[in-house]
């Protein structure tokens, strides 16, 4: 009765999910392709394939990315596998589309309907199903379930929000991680609240965003365009709504708008002896926050307008380069000194910081870091990040740290051992899969 009284909301809203994901194409076009796919319609035929079928679902952007090295190693393990790729995002599905390999398939998630969900599974017939993070669909799960399907959730983690978010809505969330075949967490605090929702854990095997590479040339093409300009460059790194009108607010005491006698002293403030780049966590904001900063008076430069020579450095111009490209975080990182952890300065939770540190970009984030809290925690342990108490306290520890040239060097070392010391986690999974699926072998999983 309770999935079926769920099962209702979810066909219900399916007008509201196509008006939405109508609207979203007007700025990110990538959300109207493949619509009828939500819905479990499709267009691709599946061949024959002689190895099994390996579904994996990587909803976003980072856990997309995330993906990639898991890929990789689960590849090495079946060197016949068929990766079906599943995503939620735009931005997800076009970096998955790096990720394919001859013969591979890649759809949207279908949508939790008990129909939308069969019409996927009776499509692309996979044998097995890994969960990325912390998707969990019950109607999916079920499904999978009734049909012998094992489904996995990998790099799995709940923090203490979302754990108690599932326990107010106890009658749907606990038979559904019940449900999963089993979980490998990101570390042992996710385990325990993964466990205490009826999640079968089997192992915490730490988080695959460390064994991300960031594109080296990307890094280099920042660095080099660093090493072009004589100030400081500071990046409020995958902001969110609210957070960049609270930097602009703060800029604007150093950098006055109106010519007063004051304007001279806020030039030669410290504050305004570095140049800010902003990049939006997400790509539909970009034109908006573009419209922010111009409209409290600031000089913008997209990085769109950007010639091959880099962007260029005003002085005594209150000017701010904008980030709007997608998937050139590494290049972001590279020309940075010092990164705001984006989400961190409102109660969302914190971006990741570990491609950051991967870059050897040393990290300040503020107070509310719950969706990486063990990583922001060794972060901080392993001097490669700080935490302020409020934004206006991170732009002074980030403009403080070029300052002393040695102390930002120190920084920018522990950030890369940081991350490093953190890696393993795809190989770890790979071979814990492979000896799961001696239990599950992968042949005749699903029905005709």
């Amino acid at each position: 009765m309770i999935r079926w009284f769920y099962s209702c909301l979810m066909w219900l809203a399916q007008p509201l999910l196509k008006r939405k994901l109508l609207r979203r194409s007007q700025q990110e076009p990538g959300y109207a392709q493949h619509l009828p796919e939500r819905f479990g319609h499709y267009d691709q035929a599946v061949p024959a394939h002689a190895g099994p079928t390996v579904w994996l679902h990587a909803v976003s952007l980072g856990e997309t990315r995330a993906a990639a090295v898991l890929i990789a190693a689960l590849r090495a393990q079946w060197p016949q596998m068929r990766l079906l790729l599943t995503h939620g995002t735009a931005t997800g599905r076009a970096e998955g589309l790096k990720l394919l390999a001859a013969g591979d398939l890649q759809a949207w998630q279908p949508w939790d309907t008990p129909g939308a969900v069969q019409r996927f599974l009776s499509h692309f017939r996979p044998q097995i199903g890994i969960l990325m993070e912390t998707e969990v669909w019950p109607n999916l799960i079920w499904a999978c379930q009734q049909q012998a399907i094992p489904l996995t959730l990998v790099n799995a983690r709940l923090s203490d929000k979302s754990l108690q978010q599932a326990q107010r809505l106890a009658w749907l969330a606990r038979p559904a991680f019940a449900a999963l075949t089993a979980v490998w967490a990101q570390t042992q605090a996710d385990a325990q609240r993964l466990q205490s929702l009826g999640a079968r854990v089997v192992g915490v095997m730490g988080n695959l965003k460390f064994d991300a590479t960031p594109n080296p040339a990307q890094v280099a093409q920042g660095r080099a365009w660093r090493l072009q300009g004589k100030q400081a460059v500071m990046l409020l790194a995958s902001s969110r709504e609210g957070e960049e009108q609270a930097l602009l607010d703060i800029l604007k005491r150093f950098w006055p708008l109106a010519q007063n006698q004051q304007a001279q002293k806020a030039i030669d403030s410290v504050a305004n002896k570095v140049q800010w780049l902003i990049v939006p966590r997400h790509p539909q904001r970009f034109d908006a926050v573009a419209a922010l900063m111009a409209s409290e008076g600031f000089v913008v430069q997209r990085r769109s307008t950007w010639s091959a020579a880099g962007p260029s450095q005003v002085a005594g111009q209150p000017t701010i380069w904008l980030g709007d490209s997608l998937g050139e975080m590494a290049l972001y990182y590279g020309l940075a000194d010092v990164a705001l952890l984006g989400g961190s300065f409102e109660p969302l939770g914190g971006q990741n910081l570990i491609e950051a540190a991967a870059c050897g970009c040393p990290v300040v984030m503020g107070p509310h870091t719950f969706n990486f809290a063990q990583a922001a925690e060794q972060a901080l342990v392993a001097g490669a990040a700080q935490r302020a108490v409020n934004l206006a306290q991170a732009v002074d520890l980030a403009c403080e740290l070029p300052l002393s040239n040695s102390r930002w060097q120190e920084a920018r070392e522990s950030a890369l051992r940081f991350a490093q010391s953190h890696q393993g986690a795809a190989q770890r999974l790979a071979e814990a899969l492979r000896q799961f699926l001696v239990e599950f072998p992968t042949e005749n999983r699903v029905s005709s």
